[in-house]
């Protein structure tokens, strides 16, 4: 059975030294090392942005998509392979800014696959503008007067876009984070894990001190049910979004790909696509 180290292609991560990103790495490492997955049977696909080298730095199968796109790979390779564990990473530039859209569509889509968020409030590559999920009157380079945009609450919007799993991590609680994304991984659906991951060289605002100070485990709330999402949205609104820990979970719905009509249980991947003469001879008489 593989091990973490059988997830390191030996590519050293470039990321600035202290950046929550080599934790969720780390964590991703662990996580399908722990249940059980083989390098060949996982496929990790990212967008742009500093979290879009994720791709390049497991050995496994690695897709680097365009900005925003990440999601409709992802979801394709599951469709062409449903034996592949798939994995889409990206940050919240990526996902939920030009990348929205598909982001909520594969929350109701409802594949089976796992998409982490690596969540640090500003734009990273692009040397530190806001993004969504920048505060009021957060101030960088290119918004010296502080943000006038409401940021998106995530967590909200996917429960309300019919999310069957939702769950939030801190970059630096890896025991957590790995078994969040474990958890994700088995989840029979598509699986939402944002993950509070500190730029230090951009956002001086939002540190590992002010999440540390900031962020309640939802383990902690007296009466915290994760299979409710009443309990969980009346949270997210009670604690601005500042949760970590498994906020929702349904395992009552059926994935995409069962309930998809003649979706054959054998992997496109693995089918002979060959046509023969008799059937192009059949398709071609259509049109005569």
């Amino acid at each position: 059975m593989a091990g973490q180290q059988d997830f390191d292609n030996n590519v050293k991560p470039n990321w600035c030294p202290g950046c929550g990103d080599y934790a969720v790495l780390n964590s991703l490492r662990r996580a399908v090392a722990n249940v059980g997955i083989e390098p060949h049977n996982l496929a990790v696909v990212s967008g742009i942005g500093c979290s879009g080298r994720f791709s390049g730095y497991m050995y496994a199968y690695g897709f680097h998509s365009i900005h925003g796109r990440s999601l409709p790979v992802a979801q394709g390779i599951k469709l062409a392979n449903r034996d592949l564990t798939v994995v889409a990473c990206g940050g919240d530039g990526d996902g939920y800014a030009i990348g929205i859209g598909h982001t909520i569509h594969a929350i109701r889509r409802n594949l089976d696959i796992t998409y982490i968020v690596m969540d640090n409030h500003i734009y990273g590559l692009t040397k530190g503008q806001t993004s969504p999920r920048s505060d009021l009157g957060f101030k960088t380079k290119t918004s010296p007067t502080g943000s006038i945009e409401t940021p998106v609450s995530v967590i909200a919007m996917a429960l309300a876009a019919g999310a069957t799993f939702v769950a939030q991590g801190y970059s630096r609680d890896l025991d957590e984070l790995t078994a969040l994304i474990e958890q994700g991984i088995q989840h029979n659906g598509f699986s939402l894990i944002n993950i509070f991951s500190p730029c230090v060289t951009f956002n001086k605002v939002n540190t590992y001190e002010w999440f540390s100070d900031q962020l309640i485990g939802v383990k902690s709330i007296e009466g915290y049910d994760s299979g409710s999402r009443a309990i969980a949205m009346e949270n997210i609104i009670a604690h601005d979004g500042l949760l970590t820990g498994l906020l929702y979970q349904d395992k009552s719905k059926a994935s995409y790909q069962d309930l998809l009509h003649g979706y054959d249980k054998k992997p496109l991947s693995h089918t002979d696509l060959k046509l023969s003469q008799e059937d192009f001879e059949r398709l071609t008489a259509e049109f005569y």
